[in-house]
């Protein structure tokens, strides 16, 4: 198969999964027990307001109806009104989105290039204290969860030290500077976990192709280590750490969520929670599925790299 048959065969792969998850989403929301409308309305509800409402959220039609026009209406670019504040879903979810990207996208320009240098690193001193102290620190930052990350640090730096915000609450008129100060505790809970993954991958890649036949003969002609690293090494485990960076960046943008909580900062994940304690069908539904149709886009995109960097995956066996 070709490389653009590749390429073409992840696209329609990548398709399917968002199309399924869709489904699944859906009857997620399908699941949830009890009625929407009374949920929202309460109680205390007249059957008046109760129809009017399910006829709004066209629970009076049968589901299959129901979640087809969902997803015509989400492709087109329409996800309706929000039911807690009857704003456009696309209004309430595009500031929120861009939050999270920003975090992400933040926490990643620092993990990267870090993970990357200290992944190199272990694997050049590795069985040595330098790879020592590099593979037990990145193995603590994977074995702790987010949230538990998040409240060491606001009670380090925001309770004893008060040198930094707990709650990591931006506004569009804030100045840049003034958002990144205001989200380092939340960028620092990322980047650790991340940041480890990342370094862990780049070192087991790049150990594996220092054992290659031409690494030992390059040492035998008496080539130091680093250039061995720089000049040989690297190029050759690319394919790898791009797909590792691509995956990380999705997780990044996806899990988002528990950080977001824990820093009341006003992201994607933050909004998906309140709404799923609203009942806010509308937004709970394309918020689920931007998360879902992001990551998976991403996972695709580090597949479809992998394969044009490697040289190896463009011939079939």
């Amino acid at each position: 198969m070709s490389i653009k048959g590749m390429v073409i065969k992840r696209l329609a792969a990548g398709c399917v999964t968002i199309f399924l998850v869709s489904i699944l989403i859906f009857l997620s929301i399908e699941a949830l027990p009890g009625d929407p409308a009374t949920a929202i309305l309460g109680q205390q509800a007249t059957p008046e307001n109760l129809a009017a409402l399910r006829k709004e959220l066209k629970l009076d039609l049968p589901p299959h109806t129901r979640y087809l026009s969902w997803l015509s209406d989400f492709v087109q670019g329409d996800l309706g009104n929000s039911l807690s504040n009857k704003r456009p879903v696309n209004e309430v979810i595009g500031w929120r989105f861009s939050n999270t990207l920003f975090l992400a996208f933040s926490a990643a320009l620092i993990s990267v290039p870090l993970a990357i240098i200290f992944g190199m690193v272990a694997a050049l001193y590795r069985e040595r204290w330098p790879d020592r102290i590099l593979s037990m620190g990145s193995l603590a930052a994977i074995s702790f969860p987010e949230f538990f990350v998040g409240y060491l640090l606001i009670y380090i730096f925001s309770i004893k030290l008060g040198i930094l915000p707990s709650v990591a609450t931006i506004k569009d008129s804030m100045t840049f500077w003034t958002k990144i100060h205001i989200i380092i505790l939340p960028c620092i809970t990322l980047l650790l976990v991340v940041m480890a993954h990342m370094m862990r991958m780049t070192r087991a890649a790049i150990i594996g192709v220092l054992t290659s036949p031409y690494i030992e003969m390059a040492k035998l002609k008496g080539v130091s280590e680093w250039p061995i690293i720089i000049r040989h090494a690297i190029p050759n485990v690319l394919s790898p750490i791009i797909n590792v960076v691509v995956m990380d960046l999705a997780w990044l943008i996806v899990g988002v969520v528990v950080v977001e909580v824990v820093f009341v900062y006003p992201g994607l994940g933050q909004l998906l929670v309140d709404s799923v304690a609203k009942r806010d069908l509308p937004v709970v539904q394309a918020s689920g599925l931007i998360f879902a149709a992001t990551y998976i886009l991403l996972n695709l995109t580090a597949d479809i790299l992998s394969i044009i960097t490697n040289p190896k995956l463009r011939i079939p066996e």
